[in-house]
């Protein structure tokens, strides 16, 4: 399956693209080309290769939750230039 001008024309215009003449042969030239490499990958023969997700074989470790210490509030806010019902004060962001 190649790509059409008219293809490419469509694909601009949904993506509100104005392409020039020779930007759409570019495109059009590029496009089938990536579609004609899809087509070879389709036609590979992948019996008896197991699906991946990640080239490495990469397994998720996780931690044990430890509770640790955190900093002191008071000591936190004496750096605070506003603050306010023990927390830091800043100006509003949006109305």
């Amino acid at each position: 399956m190649s790509v059409s001008k008219e293809d490419v024309k469509h694909i601009a215009k949904l993506s509100k693209l104005y392409l020039t003449e020779k930007e759409l042969e570019k495109y059009t030239k590029d496009l089938s080309n990536i579609v004609t490499f899809a087509n070879e990958l389709s036609s590979i023969d992948v019996e008896g290769v197991r699906p991946t997700a990640h080239i490495l074989d990469i397994k998720n470790v996780f931690r044990e939750d430890i509770r640790e210490a955190s900093y002191d509030r008071e000591q936190i806010l004496k750096n605070a230039p506003t603050k306010e019902a023990g927390c830091i004060s800043v100006p509003k962001v949006m109305e």
